[in-house]
């Protein structure tokens, strides 16, 4: 905090001004490339920094990301000058950590905008699940019995993420087609179901089930925005293994669903 000085209303004036939050320190990005076509930035959260390993993981991958967008913004330019004349495009990553379970598995929501000239940017969201003993990025298969494509696993799974997302569409007052996907185009597969993170629990160290996210247009309209589907390790319990059971315990948090993760 800036100290005022008891001087001048003008001196007063401009403590207030600098103390405002418009001269908040916006975050740095961990890696940017700002040319004429092209403004691309990689942002990693403090608890991934704090991991050198994740942290260059995620940074090696953010920077190729970066590296393919403006080789793409480059090339565009080159072919249609005209989709340039107000500006270049913008690239956007966050990665942010959604919860650590066990002081072992940290679950990483990845974050992606563009801004390629087009109606509207485009959104999307992936996820991450890192084991800090092996030091590498892993599934969740070893936490179940099995995952087979349109086994029993993935079934009970994709039944609660169904009932989780028709709950919050009708909280959003949005109503279904008659003609919609009973399932929302997922399908019992690991590569076809969303993106998994292991959803924080009111009990420490322990996750409370499986959020899997989801961004605009893949599970409704655009302008409907991201969701977030929970499924709750109740759900899960028949079909862990003894390392999965290990991990899960007490309930979501309160507030953890009042906005998309």
């Amino acid at each position: 905090m800036i100290s005022c000085p008891r001087v001048t209303i003008a001196a007063l004036l401009t403590c207030l001004a600098l103390n405002s939050p418009a001269f908040a320190t916006e975050p740095k990005p961990d890696f940017a490339i700002k040319t004429k076509v092209v403004d691309a930035t990689v942002f990693l959260d403090a608890r991934i920094k704090a991991d050198p390993a994740l942290a260059a993981n995620c940074l090696a991958e953010g920077k190729k990301w970066a590296e393919k967008g403006r080789a793409e913004a480059t090339q565009e330019r080159k072919d249609s000058p005209e989709m340039f004349r107000d500006g270049g495009w913008s690239y956007e990553r966050k990665y942010a950590t959604r919860s650590v379970v066990a002081n072992r598995y940290v679950s990483i929501v990845r974050d992606d905008y563009t801004n390629t000239g087009g109606a509207h940017p485009n959104l999307d969201v992936d996820t991450i699940l890192w084991d800090n003993v092996a030091a590498k990025r892993i599934s969740i298969r070893p936490f179940f019995i099995e995952t087979a494509d349109g086994g029993p696993t993935l079934q009970a799974v994709l039944k609660d993420i169904v009932i989780s997302l028709k709950a919050e569409k009708k909280a959003r007052d949005i109503e279904l087609p008659p003609d919609a996907d009973g399932n929302f185009n997922l399908e019992p597969k690991l590569l076809k179901i969303g993106a998994v993170t292991l959803a924080p629990s009111t009990e420490a160290s322990k996750s409370s089930g499986l959020t899997f996210h989801y961004p605009p247009y893949a599970v409704g309209a655009f302008v409907e925005g991201g969701y977030v589907a929970f499924v709750p390790w109740q759900t899960l319990k028949p079909y862990l293994t003894p390392e999965g059971a290990a991990i899960f315990a007490g309930s979501r948090p309160k507030g953890d669903d009042e906005e998309p993760q």
